[in-house]
């Protein structure tokens, strides 16, 4: 018997449709078996189809997906229908307050971050890798959902499965890179072996959307590096030398 979807949710979100997925519950096989949805891997088109079907199955089965072309940028845009896979504009977040989508991000590493503000039917999904993080693809995400309707007080975020600080090394330019945009980041960072640091970014996506001012921020706390079975992992299928890895999903739709 297969195993099922695996959906990880946030208490901030119970509202709503929503789940963090990983890679249990698919039909792919090899070095992606699982659940994986990654339009850019070597998977068979069929079985990521198959998987990205039963993705929606598993939040919200009468929606349609709606996803984007990522790019690790801090851009955002506004969904009113899906569009077809070659048309998926470059961003890396999406916002709607349509009734039966559901607003797709994936990733392998980088943190997926849910938003909702309930009252005003609006929610929106990011993709926050370090470069989108510090580019203000939440910061973007926010304001997009205000365009909509959105109170910026209302608005619940969470984070989903990524790297954690224990398992993400990075050198000392990398560090610096954010110092500069302000010192105080200097917290996010741990002091690692041979010069190196720990970066902490699940903390540092919650920093700013703390900043930001929005009313409630959740961190689901889920590494993805270690956990095999569970997550697909770019720097753990890196450091193995596999030659692809998979991507989850996470998901957020506002009921029909």
């Amino acid at each position: 018997m297969a195993d099922p979807v695996e959906v990880n949710r946030a208490a901030v979100l119970e509202s709503l449709p929503h789940g963090f997925l990983g890679r249990r519950g698919g039909v792919s096989s090899g070095v992606v078996a699982g659940l994986n949805v990654g339009l850019g891997t070597g998977d068979e088109p069929a079985a990521v189809a198959e998987n990205r079907r039963r993705a929606v199955a598993a939040i919200e089965p009468a929606a349609r997906l709606a996803t984007v072309y990522q790019v690790h940028s801090p851009d955002c845009v506004i969904v009113t229908a899906p569009w077809a896979d070659a048309e998926r504009p470059h961003a890396d977040a999406l916002v709607t307050d349509r009734p039966g989508l559901l607003l797709g991000i994936v990733t392998a590493d980088c943190a997926p971050v849910l938003f909702a503000d309930p009252v005003a039917g609006v929610i929106g999904a990011a993709h926050a890798g370090w470069k989108g993080a510090i580019g203000g693809v939440t910061d973007a995400t926010i304001a997009a959902m205000e365009a909509l309707g959105a109170q910026r007080a209302r608005i619940a975020a969470a984070i989903g499965p990524c790297i954690a600080q224990a398992s993400y090394e990075v050198d000392t330019g990398f560090r610096d890179h954010f110092l500069t945009e302000a010192e105080g980041n200097a917290r996010f960072f741990v002091a690692g072996q041979s010069e190196r640091f720990q970066f902490d970014l699940e903390g540092y996506v919650a920093a700013r959307l703390e900043s930001a001012g929005i009313g409630a921020v959740e961190r689901l706390g889920l590494d993805t590096y270690p956990a095999h079975d569970r997550f697909y992992s770019f720097r753990r299928a890196t450091h193995r030398g596999e030659p692809d890895y998979g991507r989850q999903i996470s998901l957020i739709g506002l009921p029909h």
